[in-house]
């Protein structure tokens, strides 16, 4: 045998990286930190996101939410169910992902993957639903229609789950960009290779970029400046413990941020529609009718 042959080969380690704005940036302060799996053992090495990256992550979710908000809820349907489809393709990747993470074996956290995909697809379907669930026309005592329908809130930052590291992850994520919003997301401090890893999916699934934003690191760090931020209009705060929530929910009150608190939940039951309605806003129109309305017969 020559000595070429018995060299052992090296393995190509994955550098994980931010997603802003459909890009992968390395994160602005060069900053990196250790992530180990559910017994001490080094996985990778994470980008330790800054206050710059959480910026940079709020203008490229606002530029994003003009054509995401105004595209057609059949469109966003078709969008968010060709993620599953590309997670189903690369299933064995995130079923490795999820092993280490979470301390699953791997058919559990095979199931956990199935549960993810799966999860897409439920709010997939709901896209072109929602509004005729809670919209809707109104009884008024006089010659008016007056007509009800959700709106996106706007911009949306929301704290990953911290031990649900994925499927706690889209289910959080899924129903924010399926009713419109956009999302700047803060991965699970101890596990965030899942939803670093996602960023890789959504680039290709014709998920148009600055949509989700995703960012590791220390979440307290990053949480802080987007709580406070003038430009997020709401903030899910899922992944914070009660100490940080409370923090939190005070710095988003300086501009009536939407908040919703952290609650016990079990990601793996099918989820209602509560957090489809979370970050919707509810526009209401009033049209006259009869003679005074001869100008709105088309209505």
């Amino acid at each position: 045998m020559s000595e070429k042959s018995e060299q052992q080969r090296l393995s190509v380690f994955k550098t994980y990286k931010l997603y802003v704005g459909g890009k992968f940036p390395r994160s602005e302060s060069g900053r990196v930190y250790e992530v180990t799996d559910a017994k001490g053992k080094w996985l990778a090495n994470a980008p330790q996101g800054s206050r710059k990256d959480a910026r940079d992550a709020v203008v490229a979710a606002r530029k994003a939410f003009g054509g995401w908000s105004g595209a057609t809820a059949y469109n966003r349907g078709q969008i968010l169910y060709r993620i599953a489809e590309m997670l189903e393709g690369r299933k064995d990747q995130f079923v490795r992902e999820v092993a280490d993470a979470e301390g699953l074996s791997k058919s559990k956290a095979a199931a956990v993957v199935d549960a993810a995909i799966d999860r897409w697809v439920w709010y997939a379907g709901w896209t072109d639903k929602i509004a005729q669930v809670v919209g809707g026309a109104n009884p008024v005592a006089g010659p008016y229609f007056n007509l009800s329908s959700p709106e996106p809130t706007g911009v949306v930052t929301v704290l990953a789950p911290q031990e649900s590291s994925f499927l706690g992850l889209i289910s959080v994520v899924a129903p924010v960009i399926a009713t419109g919003n956009t999302a700047i997301v803060i991965a699970s401090e101890k596990s965030p290779l899942p939803a670093l890893s996602l960023g890789e999916v959504l680039a290709t699934s014709d998920l148009p970029g600055g949509v989700v934003n995703v960012l590791s690191g220390k979440t307290a760090e990053i949480a802080a400046p987007l709580a406070a931020h003038q430009d997020v209009n709401a903030i899910d705060l899922a992944g914070a413990d009660d100490v940080l929530a409370k923090e939190l929910e005070i710095a988003a009150a300086d501009n009536l941020k939407r908040v919703l608190r952290p609650q016990p939940v079990d990601y793996h039951e099918t989820p209602g529609i509560d957090r489809l309605t979370a970050f919707l806003e509810t526009k209401t129109v009033w049209h006259p009718t009869g003679s005074l309305g001869a100008s709105g017969s088309s209505y």
